[in-house]
């Protein structure tokens, strides 16, 4: 594929944060860790940037290279949980209601494997992802306390199955020795925001069921692996957005941050402080914002020529 004008702007604006699907994201303002309410990662800014969707049936979409626009899941789970955060804080029944048709929209489209069809438009062979998995349940389980809709909380339990899965068995998950690494691409290696997210599903299914889900020995193996990896997933200046060698957009580091000081609160481990505060360090350097800024430009660029 060749490198576009179309592509360079699609670039900057998802590394300086200015498009819908890379605006900030930092931590969760109304989430707790005894009960389901808010989500971890702050994503009420998908909602602010597309005021237009609310009011109606309209949906978040997506826009291919091809100038196509398509139903992308994970957008519509992000929108919903965005919606769900802002219904809690304000108690404006505009964001109730759209969280529900997101949520109708995520019970309707949900295959009867449990899964979605996250990729279906980039990665027609690979369309599944645990990132989506674990989102559509944070989503699915946030319905179930909203309604008290038991079939929410089945479904949840369905997207935990598939996403269990091990690869080879058409899941997200793979397994090797004692470890359990969830994966948004299936067909790649592991990248570090669609881990978290995937396991802020299993912490959420954990929540909902009052410990009885039966998917805690895997949600605490799969926190021990990616504890295990952190150090893969940062180097001397900066994080690395994938175990590929890829470093992390300033918009993909600040998520990690944001990440990484939820998973504390979340658990109390002192390794996730740790990491976001050494991050948050790295990103107020000029020199190593601007370091990480120019060697994730020059990937991308590669990448298209490859491609």
């Amino acid at each position: 594929m060749a490198l576009t004008l179309y592509n360079v702007k699609k670039w900057y604006r998802m590394m300086t944060g200015n498009s819908v699907l890379h605006v900030n994201q930092d931590i969760g303002k109304c989430f707790s860790t005894d009960e389901v309410k808010g989500y971890y990662n702050n994503l009420t800014e998908k909602v602010r940037m597309q005021p237009e969707l609310l009011g109606n049936d309209s949906l978040p979409t997506i826009e291919t290279t091809d100038g196509r626009k398509v139903i992308f899941p994970v957008a519509i789970f992000q929108y919903g949980l965005g919606t769900y955060d802002l219904f809690l804080q304000t108690g404006d029944d505009i964001y109730k209601q759209k969280f529900l048709q997101c949520v109708e929209w995520t019970s309707k489209h949900q295959e009867q494997t449990g899964a979605w069809k996250n990729f279906s438009h980039i990665y027609p062979d690979n369309p599944y992802g645990a990132m989506a998995q674990g989102e559509a349940t944070s989503l699915l389980v946030r319905a179930y306390t909203c309604t008290g809709k038991e079939q929410y909380l089945e479904q949840a339990k369905a997207s935990i199955d598939f996403m269990l899965k091990p690869v080879g068995d058409g899941g997200t998950t793979l397994y090797q020795d004692d470890e359990l690494v969830l994966l948004e691409y299936t067909h790649k290696s592991a990248v570090m925001n669609g881990w978290v997210f995937a396991w802020f599903g299993l912490y959420d299914y954990e929540l909902a069921t009052d410990g009885q889900s039966g998917y805690y020995t895997a949600m605490q193996q799969s926190l021990e692996t990616l504890k295990k990896y952190l150090p893969r997933f940062s180097n001397s200046f900066w994080s690395m957005y994938d175990l590929d060698g890829h470093i992390a957009s300033p918009f993909y580091h600040n998520l990690h941050i944001a990440q990484m000081q939820a998973l504390y609160k979340m658990t109390g481990q002192e390794v996730f402080q740790q990491y976001a505060r050494k991050w948050e360090a790295d990103s107020k350097a000029p020199l190593k914002k601007g370091k990480a800024f120019l060697i994730k430009a020059w990937q991308k660029i590669k990448e298209k020529k490859n491609a």
